[in-house]
């Protein structure tokens, strides 16, 4: 892949310097906590002569550029899709709670894992994204909460893309939101359909952020029908690398669950979501399937998704059923494409016969 422009946060410390070369020692650091520490816009640091804020603004051109903004009625859930310097568009998503806000970002333009019920996965693969573009996101989602009174609290990397298939670029942004933009570790999540050598890797890594498994089935002949890439790496070795993430980390493992009518939230299924999930002490978000333009099948209804959960409540697993936020602006789990990109029609999958459930191995 041919080298991306570099972009405002695509610039390091030393570029920055490089940039300043002439200047005053002290305004790098200056510039640098400005652009991070305050989200501030070139034009903005007050405290910068303002020929060098033009200069700035000139060299350090943003990597994102707006498209449209999607509000859900209430206004607590906001949607921007960005398109970048090639041509290729991405969306971010920004939730409001009373005094704080989450955002949601994508790591790739475009998925190449193939989740037929994921809107991503539907439209294919484009390009990782850089650091640069990855960190603007939530660049600019702090500016967007600020100005509501709120503070932008905690990033998940649940966008579009498989964060841990664009590892060096999302760790590195990973570092940055939390050296420079002053995240807290607990406040990031990275969620992963099942990249082992992916998990493994965090696991070596100095920073302990939150791991999320979008799971979807605790059978491998189901999961592979629903996550192809299951069927490069089973369930029973993700058990071991999450094992190990545990191990390393300690923090609170979470798997993900996508209610799928008559697919996998039969009795069985949640006998061995409960199997697999009660060994790693996991907590389980249910997320009732939102609509997707390839996705023949539909949700489970309200009293599936209470019955699932009392089920798995019953059989000893934390679980929660997740508030979908933004499924009338297709802003909500799995709804994310970028306007524009073409669904795939997916084929409806087949449920598993019922077996005895099967833990992960030991």
């Amino acid at each position: 892949m041919p080298a991306l422009p570099a972009s405002r946060y695509d610039v390091d410390r030393d570029g920055l310097a490089a940039l300043l070369d002439g200047e005053p020692r002290y305004r790098v650091d200056q510039v640098w906590r400005g652009l991070h520490e305050r989200l501030a816009e070139p034009e903005e640091l007050t405290d910068v002569p303002k020929a060098l804020r033009s200069r700035l603004a000139a060299a350090l051109p943003c990597a994102l550029r707006h498209v449209t903004t999607s509000r859900t009625p209430a206004g607590d859930t906001e949607k921007w899709l960005w398109e970048l310097h090639d041509g290729r568009r991405i969306e971010s998503v920004l939730m409001r709670y009373p005094n704080r806000a989450t955002v949601c970002v994508s790591t790739q333009a475009g998925c190449a894992m193939g989740c037929g019920f994921c809107a991503t996965g539907q439209a294919g693969f484009d390009r990782n994204l850089s650091t640069g573009e990855i960190v603007e996101q939530v660049v600019r989602a702090g500016r967007a909460a600020r100005a509501g009174g709120r503070r932008l609290s905690n990033v998940v990397f649940m966008g579009m893309g498989e964060p841990l298939a664009n590892y060096d670029r999302v760790w590195a942004a990973v570092r940055r939101l939390h050296g420079d933009l002053g995240f807290s570790a607990r406040h990031l999540t990275l969620s992963t359909v099942g990249i082992v050598p992916g998990i493994r890797r965090l696991a070596g890594e100095a920073l302990p952020v939150n791991l999320a498994v979008s799971l979807h089935a605790a059978d491998d002949g189901l999961r592979d029908e629903l996550v192809p890439v299951n069927r490069r790496y089973p369930l029973a070795d993700l058990a071991d690398a999450c094992r190990a993430y545990l191990a390393a980390k300690g923090r609170r493992l979470s798997f993900e669950w996508a209610l799928i009518d008559g697919v996998n939230d039969r009795e069985i299924d949640a006998e061995r979501l409960a199997a697999y999930a009660r060994p790693l002490r996991a907590h389980v978000n249910l997320i009732p399937l939102n609509p997707t333009p390839g996705w023949p099948t539909t949700g489970t209804p309200p009293a599936g998704v209470r019955a699932f959960r009392e089920r798995l409540v019953a059989l000893g697993v934390n679980t929660t059923v997740r508030q979908n936020r933004g499924t009338d602006i297709d802003a909500a789990c799995g709804q994310l494409a970028a306007a524009g990109a073409v669904a795939t029609p997916v084929a409806a999958p087949s449920a598993t016969p019922v077996a005895a459930p099967a833990g992960p191995r030991r």
